[in-house]
């Protein structure tokens, strides 16, 4: 998928940066050509020599240079490539790049580029973690460049948490995803994630402990096959990772069902992994509660059933799969709300699974179709799962 491709690694100032090397060799053996540009910061990591050898051409990273005052165009740069890898990317140029400074030459290349940008963050956890830093990540996707997600382990710090750099065969796997024809390029699909919340005064609510990890991994999982995205979720820390996917915020069970409604029918395909609540109080108190008594009895009420509402509106050629959350009898359950709801396919999981569940990033799950054919599946990372979803439903869509 590579071979011929055109590409621009940047290189930021980050102990993550001697993973440059193979990142470079990796393309190369892929057959891309390769041009690198290092900020300031990345030479006390990684020397250019080291990159040179193996990209097979000069590393860049001054407007010129100062021996024979070549000028190095970085327009010229920006419209040579196929795409911009920016790997690793520190939190000080993820910061410029949101807010359009251009004091270096990596700077001014994007600045100019008219192709991708990919861009793999690596920092400490508390960096990562910072609201400026999550909003400055959000504005790079706002305009339309691709964030590669961290990953989770020990830091150069000592410390254990997100922020690490990906490793650098899945950022190459990244490049060759986007430059191959994407299995569900030209469908778009209506996702729903997280809980939905139920309010009982200005301060209180019924809800669940769903985080939306899994719905944001199949989000992801659709996106990189090329499909648009429309992203419904409940309040949840996750925030979306592809310029190909479009977040819609919601906070209850109706909330989400209006904004589901509202883009069903252009769907192709709607996956509805949400754990939206199945009650919600009657009243909702215009003041918070005080306490009172030892007891209080609450009168609750039905939610809207998303699934079976949309269900009911679904045409020839739409593909609906829900997701089924079960303790006892998973399977009978399970295979009840296929016909229930008008599914094509039902995702199984238990929280008799150890590892399964809510707030973990695995998950363990079994797919059941209208035949009643179940695939099982081992635990797996959540992205994993994803994918295994995303080749389930390719399935059904090629019958």
């Amino acid at each position: 998928m590579l071979r011929g491709k055109k590409i621009i690694l940047g290189v930021c100032g980050s102990i993550a940066a001697y993973k440059s090397a193979l990142i470079v060799r990796l393309l190369i053996k892929e057959g891309a050509e390769v041009r690198v540009i290092m900020t300031d910061a990345a030479l006390g990591f990684i020397t250019p020599l080291t990159l040179s050898t193996l990209s097979k051409n000069p590393v860049y990273n001054k407007f010129s240079n100062s021996d024979t005052g070549e000028w190095h165009n970085h327009v010229d740069l920006g419209l040579w490539a196929d795409l911009i890898l920016i790997a690793p990317a520190s939190a000080n140029t993820i910061a410029k790049m949101a807010n359009g400074y251009c004091d270096n030459l990596l700077l001014a290349t994007y600045l100019s580029a008219k192709c991708p940008v990919f861009v793999a963050p690596a920092m400490d956890l508390d960096m990562y973690a910072h609201k400026s830093t999550q909003d400055n990540l959000e504005k790079l996707i706002s305009y339309g460049n691709t964030i590669l997600d961290v990953a989770s382990g020990e830091l150069a710090s000592g410390l254990v948490g997100a922020g690490r750099m990906q490793e650098p065969e899945e950022l190459v796997n990244a490049l060759e995803k986007h430059f191959s024809t994407g299995r569900l390029t030209g469908k778009k699909v209506l996702i729903t994630a997280g809980p939905t919340y139920e309010a009982l005064d200005p301060v209180r609510f019924i809800g669940n402990h769903s985080t939306g990890k899994m719905g944001f991994a199949i989000a992801e999982a659709m996106a990189n096959e090329g499909a648009e995205v429309e992203l419904v979720s409940g309040p949840t820390v996750q925030k979306k990772t592809h310029a190909n996917i479009n977040l819609h915020p919601v906070t209850s069970a109706e909330d989400m069902f209006l904004k589901c409604k509202e883009h069903y029918q252009n769907s192709d395909i709607t996956v509805l992994s949400a754990a939206v609540a199945d009650y919600r109080p009657k009243v909702k108190a215009d003041q918070k509660i005080k306490k009172s008594g030892n007891e209080m009895a609450l009168e609750l009420v039905k939610t809207f059933d998303i699934a079976f509402e949309l269900g009911k509106l679904k045409k020839n050629g739409q593909i609906n799969i829900g997701f089924a959350l079960e303790t006892e009898n998973e399977k009978v359950n399970a295979k009840k709300k296929i016909e229930a709801k008008n599914f094509d396919l039902i995702v199984l999981n238990s929280l008799n699974d150890n590892g399964a569940g809510f707030g973990h990033d695995t998950n363990k799950v079994s797919i059941i179709d209208k035949q009643n054919n179940i695939t099982e599946f081992e635990l797996k990372s959540k992205q994993k799962v994803a994918s295994d979803i995303v080749n389930s439903i390719i399935d059904t869509l090629a019958k």
